[in-house]
């Protein structure tokens, strides 16, 4: 079925205020390796309790949890995407099953049937609906050996590394690795993807939004504000064992670390880093990410704000404007 896509007018056209997804088929090719055991303790381990982690607030009644970090929409946001979540389609890659808990931050409560988009790059750094643009807007996907050492040079001036806020139009009709999902009683939401690849000037990512307040009717969401835009991260130690695999391998793109990187404001959990389970001896058989996503399904982020530094400290939505 063919994506039909709000028009693409001013920004205030494509902010979030009367937004509509449009279902599709669930027609994307699955990704293997991934059993229902994985989803099955999807969030075992988290310390404290209903959504909570190592990274929640432990002083004072009056709040639970610790507000997700806001982080920039970036240039690739398309709205009105498929109503689905395997996004995987036809790319190559490591299996990635991306549990998601959304709660509300001071209450500790699901936020239940909230609309999650979810969309990142390739193995090879192309994000779909952008392929002209090759690897990251910076030019043709890279092919040869993986990178080694640390990246050296700027940033490119333009693309998602130097221009990180600055939407784009689209430049094609392909929509793999994006998708959106609702939430359930529990506020959880699962998306079977791939693990994602990098580019020049960005460490590997995937970026994510939330919508609360809108309707959920026959024809997809429709309505309600976007509550929290922000980016999920990656441990370095799973990324250089990606880097191993094919097609990850051939990606000799230079990498930007995770500390290295000027959208991940280093404050972990909190910040959208994700909690990993792979075999260390097998990564290419599939990993689990999970993560619980603190809101205020109150508040509006639309992630045009600018991104914050390395090293600076958290950004949590209360403080976002």
């Amino acid at each position: 079925m063919t994506v039909k896509q709000e028009p693409q007018g001013p920004q205030e056209a494509r902010e979030l205020t009367r937004r509509k997804v449009v279902v599709a088929g669930t027609g994307a090719v699955a990704a293997v390796g991934l059993g229902g055991a994985f989803a099955a303790d999807a969030f075992a381990g988290e310390a404290g309790g209903a959504g909570r982690t190592p990274d929640a607030a432990t002083s004072g009644a009056e709040i639970c949890y610790r507000l997700t970090s806001e982080a920039v929409e970036g240039p690739y946001y398309i709205d009105a995407d498929k109503i689905r979540r395997d996004v995987t389609e036809d790319r190559e890659g490591i299996p990635l099953l991306l549990d998601l808990r959304v709660i509300d931050s001071e209450t500790c409560r699901p936020v239940r049937n909230a609309a999650v988009d979810i969309w990142h790059c390739d193995a090879s750094g192309v994000y779909s609906g952008y392929e002209s643009q090759g690897s990251g807007g910076g030019g043709p996907a890279p092919t040869g050996e993986p990178p080694t050492g640390t990246p050296t040079g700027a940033p490119p001036s333009g693309g998602p590394g130097g221009n990180p806020g600055g939407h784009q139009e689209p430049t094609d009709d392909t929509r793999y690795l994006r998708g959106t999902w609702r939430t359930d009683r529990s506020g959880h939401v699962t998306f079977r993807t791939v693990f994602p690849g990098w580019y020049r000037g960005r460490c590997v990512h995937i970026h994510v939004k939330v919508h609360v307040d809108g309707e959920w009717t026959a024809a997809g969401y429709e309505g309600g504000h976007t509550c929290h835009t922000g980016q999920f991260f990656f441990a370095e130690e799973a990324v250089l064992a990606s880097a191993e695999v094919a097609p990850y391998s051939t990606n000799t793109t230079e990498r930007t670390t995770l500390t290295e990187d000027t959208i991940y404001d280093q404050s972990g959990t909190t910040g959208g880093l994700l909690k990993l389970r792979y075999d260390k001896k097998h990564i290419a058989r599939g990993v689990r990410g999970s993560i619980t996503v603190g809101v205020d399904p109150d508040a509006t982020h639309d992630g045009q704000d600018a991104p914050p530094q390395p090293g600076a400290s958290a950004t949590p939505s209360a403080s976002a404007s």
